[in-house]
Order: C-alpha cells, then sequence, then structure tokens
C-alpha cells in the first residue's frame, strides 16, 4: 500500500495513559485480536460508525507508518478491503497528530 498515515480511534482516557508510558498497546478489543486496528483516511468514517457510535471522550491519532519499522501488516478485512495492523505496540513518537473526535452522523 502506498498511504504513510493511518488513523487509530482510541478513548481519551487511553491516549493519556499511553503519553504516560510511551507507547499504546491497544484497545481490549486489538489485544483480543493480537494486533492493534488502524484504519486508512478513507475507511476512517465507517471504522468510526461501525465500531465507535455513541462514544464520547475519543482521540483520533495520526500514525505515521514509515516510523513502525515493519511492525504494519496490511491485511484484508471487511469487504475485501485492506487495513493496516500493528504488531506490537504503538509509540508515541509515531503518533504525528492527537485531537479530540467525534463520530460522525
Amino acid at each position: 500500500m502506498t498511504d504513510t498515515t493511518a488513523y487509530k480511534i482510541i478513548d481519551a482516557a487511553e491516549w493519556r495513559e499511553a503519553m504516560a508510558e510511551g507507547v499504546y498497546a491497544g484497545s481490549a478489543v486489538d489485544i483480543a485480536d493480537g494486533y492493534i486496528h488502524l484504519s486508512t483516511a478513507a475507511q476512517l468514517d465507517e471504522t468510526a460508525r461501525k465500531h465507535y457510535a455513541g462514544r464520547q471522550n475519543l482521540m483520533l491519532l495520526a500514525v505515521d507508518l514509515a516510523a513502525l519499522e515493519g511492525k504494519v501488516v496490511w491485511e484484508e478485512s471487511r469487504g475485501g478491503a485492506r487495513f493496516p495492523h500493528i504488531y506490537g505496540d504503538l509509540p508515541v513518537s509515531a503518533v504525528t497528530e492527537a485531537r479530540p473526535f467525534t463520530v460522525p452522523a
């Protein structure tokens, strides 16, 4: 894939914890699946509506995929779309932007 930036939606409290620890180990779903789920810009709205509808206090992280040194694997998911997955922790140093996020209507 040619995308150099991917996105992660997380709870604001999880982001504060990651900032304090220097890494984000993933949500409960990520940990259960064995990788951290990310989305491309084109996939973001659908991901938000499908998995985060009705949730408050969310953050949107922009992740520099090049900074992850080969830990990103593009894998097929819903409808055959390929999604970036991080196998391992997400270092906060790879996050280029973190901002409050509201799920689109």
